[in-house]
């Protein structure tokens, strides 16, 4: 049995800009894989009825689903009604219960006068299944053709979804024969994709035929995505479980998390999982370590505080960096990171701290310490650790990577250390 197919299209020209970030097909996306369906295409066009038409028909032989969003509203710039009905056949009719529903929201929940161009929303293409939409007033429309089913839903996120969970993902099952589609992915860090790569070969070449792996990098990290598929939920949960401990055991020395969770939540974790704290002291990356590590709920019971040090004064006036080893060795270099790290660590009395200063760019380097240059240190009662890295990025991209990047050397600084 082979996975059932579909196609999502996206319709408007604010996607075509970029002026609206598509949203929608990631949620579609997400709802179909998890009831056994494989996404094969996403596609985005105009408002323009000879690309609406020219993607239906292409549709045709990509996969038996299509869903559709956008386009439905009101205004001149929806056309996705009437090219439906021209390429379905039939006409426009006048569909009661949704003139009835939309005239409600007018007259009940408004308190407006409905205008022709909102009584409009009520017309629908002879030749489509009306899917009542008690969100909105643009009724979602299903068609079939051949062995194929297209759906068409608003662009409004909450209408769509709203049509999606009432109407199409009951729908679905009843419709195809469908399989499970089980995914399962891991954190690594501290090596590149390429060199992961090298480490997994002998478990990443004896997979299964319905087994699959995924590289998905991100500054400094790698996770893994393992995903199965089979026509029996057991069966496919069985080989899932089986080739991701495998997996496991071949990154072990790189592994911080065996679920698909960022890095600063599996710190969170480790951390209250040894009724352990931790604080920051932070130069280049302002704070982002700290909002990184209270981004989630209960993150006080490991996180206590942070020093944003970023002027000499500030370190020297709140962390006791000393002005000799400012000018002799520069706010970025190692005796003041571990200088910062050892302070924090002392004025809020947690059991770990972070310390990091670094020049994010575009300015500010020197030959000596181009753009890019970060020393960083951890630290706990009996140890201080501190290491420099170069990134490459630009200037957000830079602090998001040193926050990662020192969260991991904090992680295993406790894991290779557990007392």
């Amino acid at each position: 049995m082979t996975e059932v197919k579909a196609l999502i299209i996206t319709i408007g020209d604010e996607l075509l800009i970029g002026q609206v970030i598509d949203t929608n097909s990631a949620w579609i996306a997400q709802q179909l894989n998890q009831i056994g369906i494989a996404i094969v295409e996403r596609r985005s066009v105009g408002d323009s009825r000879e690309q609406i038409l020219a993607v239906l028909k292409e549709a045709e032989t990509i996969a038996p689903i299509v869903l559709i969003t956008g386009g439905l509203g009101p205004t001149a710039d929806d056309i996705t009604k009437p090219v439906m009905c021209e390429y379905f056949g039939g006409s426009m009719v006048l569909h009661e219960p949704t003139l009835a529903h939309v005239t409600r929201i007018f007259e009940e929940i408004l308190k407006k006068p409905m205008i022709e161009r909102n009584r409009q929303q009520a017309m629908v293409p002879s030749s489509c299944t009306v899917l009542m939409n008690e969100k909105g007033t643009a009724p979602g429309m299903m068609f079939e053709k051949g062995k194929s089913i297209y759906i068409s839903m608003p662009g409004v996120p909450t209408e769509m979804k709203w049509i999606m969970q009432q109407h199409v993902l009951p729908m679905l099952p009843q419709k195809f024969e469908l399989g499970s589609f089980l995914h399962k992915t891991l954190l690594t860090a501290g090596i590149g994709e390429s060199f992961l790569a090298e480490e997994i070969q002998t478990v990443e070449t004896a997979l299964p035929v319905n087994c699959k792996l995924a590289y998905l990098p991100n500054y400094g990290m790698v996770r893994l995505r393992l995903s199965v598929y089979d026509k029996n939920h057991e069966a496919a949960e069985a080989v899932l479980n089986e080739w991701f401990n495998k997996l496991k055991a071949a990154v072990l020395p790189y592994l911080v998390a065996d679920e698909d969770i960022p890095i600063h939540i599996a710190l969170t974790r480790l951390l209250q999982s040894k009724n352990a704290t931790v604080s920051t002291a932070e130069s280049c990356t302002g704070g982002y370590i700290a909002h990184l590590l209270t981004s989630q709920p209960g993150s006080s019971a490991s996180f206590k505080g942070s020093i944003v040090a970023y002027d000499n004064e500030v370190k020297h006036s709140e962390l006791g960096v000393s002005f000799e080893v400012l000018q002799e060795h520069g706010a970025v270099s190692q005796p003041v990171v571990e200088q910062m790290a050892k302070a924090v660590r002392a004025k809020m009395k947690t059991d770990y701290s972070i310390a990091v200063s670094g020049i994010m760019g575009p300015n500010g380097g020197t030959d000596e310490k181009p753009v890019g240059t970060v020393w960083m240190a951890v630290a706990s009662e009996s140890r201080c650790m501190s290491k420099k890295v170069q990134l490459r990025y630009n200037r957000q991209l830079n602090i998001e990577a040193t926050a990662n990047q020192a969260i991991h050397m904090l992680q295993r600084l406790i894991v290779d250390n557990p007392s």
